[in-house]
């Protein structure tokens, strides 16, 4: 008898005709200490003899250098690009361009040598060009790895841009145990949000109409469950641990391609992350790591969870009554207020999307009424308690509210009250809103613990 996907490993999920979820292109991962050994046989199963090497002035350090040995004791020609900015990369245009700009011709393939933001802009600048990509891991920081999607900032706002998988990834413990311990700590955050996304997942199913699959569902589970088993060891620099996290964020990833979008992996949490960016962005401002406000996302997602779950049936009244009196221009002037010059794209999402509609609002208020128990339903047998998340994010030393990562309380709320209009996904927000909830939830939301 055939495994299920959620039984399976790595290695097994991209073996051709394994499963019917079709090729992800993943075609080659390895993980484990010294690791980075194997570039040249990952190029060799790709059919590719010249990479362009891709890193930062960290990632250089980190393992750049190692892999660029590598190379040359294998007789691999290839042509390196590291990143001239100084201090944090944003994944936007401009970092995708100067890769572009770089991009040495005759070279057949990208290999990205760091973590999120790199692997991300190689996918995007491959996809462009026509050529695969790789990666060499320098953190188990974040699930995107395998993903087929990049998080990007386009025209200044948060976006999904999905292109395709590295062709390779592999993982140096070597390498990975380097990584700083907020590193470590941002590939727990961001593990922690699947809590909050399958069960986000399983509601939009039930109202939005989103396709849910539970078999990809189970795969998220146990690697959530794998990750937080392992968290106190991952700080230990464990080379089993950091190898079991970077499968759990590989498999994650690798959800998230099976299900051609990002709801595996990536709820409200995720869009508290991407209102505080986009505002630092606004403002010239560092931000802290992603899966580091994820984390935070993640606790204040479970309180809102933990209210909805205090409500025995929908007050159908009290939603309708809200939506007769939602005011379009206050809604404008809220999304100028928090969105600040990115209002214009905010306003044309909404123009395309129409989640304020009232006949959408209405439809999606019948499914909640009819669903109710289901999703309510899911919210028990998906999340953890709050006092739970909040208790291991202490353990590790994790920032855990707003005001650990020195936001304001209208930071907080603004976070909750705009997530809802940066993309058509539904999220608790979403639900919120058609409950008529959402003003309330806003002012009431935890600024601290």
């Amino acid at each position: 008898m055939s495994k299920r996907i959620c039984e399976m490993t790595v290695e097994e999920l991209i073996q051709p005709g394994s499963h019917s979820y079709g090729d992800c292109g993943l075609h080659y991962y390895a993980v484990g200490k010294g690791a980075s050994a194997k570039v040249p046989e990952a190029l060799r199963t790709l059919g590719c003899r010249k990479p362009f090497v891709v890193m930062d002035h960290n990632t250089l350090e980190a393992g750049g250098r190692k892999v660029m040995a590598v190379l040359d004791a294998a007789g691999i020609p290839y042509t390196s690009f590291v990143f001239p900015f100084e201090g944090h990369i944003e994944p936007d245009e401009m970092a995708v361009g100067a890769v572009t700009l770089a991009m040495d011709p005759s070279c057949d393939i990208l290999l990205a040598v760091g973590s999120g933001v790199i692997n991300d802009c190689c996918k995007v600048a491959a996809h462009a060009a026509g050529k695969p990509s790789m990666v060499v891991g320098t953190a188990p920081s974040m699930d995107g790895y395998a993903s087929n999607s990049g998080s990007m900032i386009r025209n200044r706002v948060k976006v999904s841009l999905y292109n395709a998988c590295p062709q390779a990834i592999i993982g140096d413990t070597d390498i990975l145990k380097t990584a700083p311990d907020i590193m470590l700590k941002a590939g727990v955050g961001d593990m922690l949000a699947k809590y909050v996304a399958t069960c986000e997942w399983r509601i939009a199913a039930m109202v939005h109409g989103d396709p849910y699959d539970e078999e990809i569902a189970e795969m998220v589970r146990r690697a959530l469950a794998k990750i937080v088993a392992l968290s106190d060891k991952l700080l230990q620099r464990d080379d089993e641990a950091l190898a079991a996290v970077f499968d759990g964020l590989v498999i994650s990833g690798l959800a998230m391609a099976y299900a051609k979008n990002s709801r595996p992996a990536s709820g409200l949490d995720h869009y508290f992350s991407h209102m505080w960016e986009m505002k630092a962005l606004r403002l010239g401002q560092a931000s802290d790591l992603h899966g580091i406000q994820v984390a935070v996302g993640t606790q204040l997602a479970l309180w809102l969870f933990e209210n909805m779950l205090t409500i025995d049936q929908v007050d159908v009244p009290r939603a309708e009554a809200a939506m007769k009196a939602f005011s379009v221009e206050k809604w404008e002037a809220d999304v100028k207020r928090i969105f600040g010059s990115v209002a214009p794209e905010i306003l044309r999402i909404e123009r395309e999307t129409k989640k304020n509609d009232p006949e959408g609002h209405a439809r999606r208020l019948a499914l909640i009424t009819e669903n109710w128990g289901e999703i309510r339903r899911a919210m028990k047998e998906e999340l953890p308690s709050r006092q739970e998340i909040i208790a291991l994010m202490r353990r590790l030393e994790m920032p855990v509210t707003p005001k650990d990562l020195k936001l304001s309380r209208e930071d907080t709320q603004d976070a909750l009250r705009g997530s809802r209009d940066i993309r058509d996904k539904y999220l608790v927000s979403s639900l919120l809103w058609d409950m008529g909830m959402l003003d309330e939830a806003v002012e009431r939301i935890p600024y601290d613990c």
